[in-house]
């Protein structure tokens, strides 16, 4: 089986939450329960396609997004 992502990003833990958009919120409402996305807010990623460090909300919700398996994110790496 071929792989179907380029990059594996680690999630990092952080004390307070970064800034998320307001787009990348209301695409996730339904999807996880209030408390799940209350977690992923204190999380983040260092995001190979922006170079730049990104709440892990806002990785979940673009369209680079494969999985999250045992604290890693895989993640396709097409340009936005």
């Amino acid at each position: 089986m071929p792989e179907d992502y380029r990059y594996v990003v680690k999630v990092i833990e952080l004390d307070k939450p970064m800034k998320v958009s307001k787009e990348a919120q209301e695409s996730l409402k339904g999807v996880a329960s209030g408390k799940m996305l209350a977690k992923m807010k204190k999380e983040a990623v260092d995001c190979p396609v922006l170079n730049k460090r990104v709440p892990f909300l806002e990785c979940f919700a673009c369209k680079n997004f494969q999985r999250r398996f045992k604290g890693e994110v895989q993640c396709i790496g097409d340009p936005l």
